[in-house]
């Protein structure tokens, strides 16, 4: 009998062509609520999940003991408790490196947005007040030549600067180490958090969440930007405190946002989503059709490897091979 494997959302045929010796099991488009995961999720030996579908210790026993790979569907996997996988001898991976283009570009898109006010623009013709060009209309900050911080410095940081020196800007990071390659490549200077936030014009978030970068951008973090700085976060939502910087914006403490993640997707602060100086999106930051496609077709790749144990090429759990490999 073939191994069963759990598809836990609809997802590209790239990732599903893979999978045909399997025992196959999709879940519908939407997100499957917890009963439904649970039960799916019985007698799996794979789980090919996305980072809407929360893999802990209580999904992992409900697979059973003969669980051995999830493989998540994007770079982030804070969704699956590691640890729980690694005691269990569950091999976890993700897929790094296929998104990184599209994700920056999607930065650069809010970043641009944000700072000119496209949202605001957009809502003024599609209500039909827009009633003659002026000269004071909906102005913003210039975004060539100014200062960007990046927060964050890994492959899609550097892939933000790359766009971002097409702009003739000036790029200052905060890494947990330096990277002198990309600082020779992007004339990038490293800085703390704190001399980016409180010199740089637009800062934009890239680094994973984790327990130490949780709000890692909060009220006091704010407080220390310039009046006409732009935030942008295409990281995690809980990286930035919402409530935070929806007072911010309210009190134009800083000019503008761009956010394409949240502290409780789908939610939003509903302080947010009543402003007009920031830019919402529905977490699109992977959405290309190439990038969803090479991403799904990466979970696969690394699902199969285990299941033949062999071992996959984004494993983020290497310690935890156990009886999987």
């Amino acid at each position: 009998m073939a191994a069963k494997v759990l598809v836990t959302r609809e997802i590209p045929t790239a990732g599903t062509d893979p999978l045909k010796d399997y025992d196959v099991t999709v879940l519908g488009d939407g997100v499957p609520d917890r009963e439904t995961l649970l039960e799916a999720a019985s007698g799996a030996s794979a789980i090919l999940s996305t980072v809407t579908e929360t893999m802990d210790a209580g999904l992992m026993d409900a697979a059973g003991s003969g669980l051995k790979v999830i493989a998540n569907l994007a770079v982030g996997y804070d969704n699956v408790d590691v640890d729980a996988a690694t005691e269990r001898g569950v091999v976890v991976t993700n897929t790094p490196g296929v998104l990184d283009e599209t994700t920056a570009d999607t930065a650069f898109m809010l970043l641009l947005a944000a700072a000119r006010r496209l949202g605001e623009a957009e809502r003024l013709v599609r209500s039909g007040g827009w009633e003659a060009w002026g000269p004071m209309q909906l102005t913003g900050p210039e975004v060539s030549g100014k200062k960007l911080g990046i927060v964050g410095f890994g492959r899609i940081g550097q892939a933000m600067g790359r766009r971002a020196r097409g702009f003739g800007m000036r790029i200052f990071y905060d890494a947990r180490s330096r990277k002198p390659e990309a600082e020779r490549e992007l004339d990038a200077r490293r800085m703390s958090l704190e001399e980016i936030l409180s010199t740089c014009d637009f800062v934009s978030v890239h680094t994973p969440l984790t327990d130490g970068t949780h709000h890692l951008i909060g009220a006091a973090e704010l407080a220390t930007m310039k009046p006409e700085a732009v935030l942008v976060n295409t990281s995690r939502g809980p990286v930035v405190d919402e409530a935070a910087l929806a007072g911010a914006l309210l009190e134009k403490r800083i000019f503008a946002a761009g956010l394409d993640v949240y502290e409780e997707e789908p939610k939003v602060h509903p302080k947010l989503l009543e402003l007009e100086n920031v830019v919402l999106a529905p977490h699109i930051g992977s959405a290309s059709i190439e990038t969803r496609g090479a991403m799904a077709a990466l979970a696969a790749e690394n699902l199969v490897a285990v299941m033949r144990g062999e071992e996959p090429p984004n494993a983020v759990n290497s310690d935890a091979h156990g009886d999987a490999l």
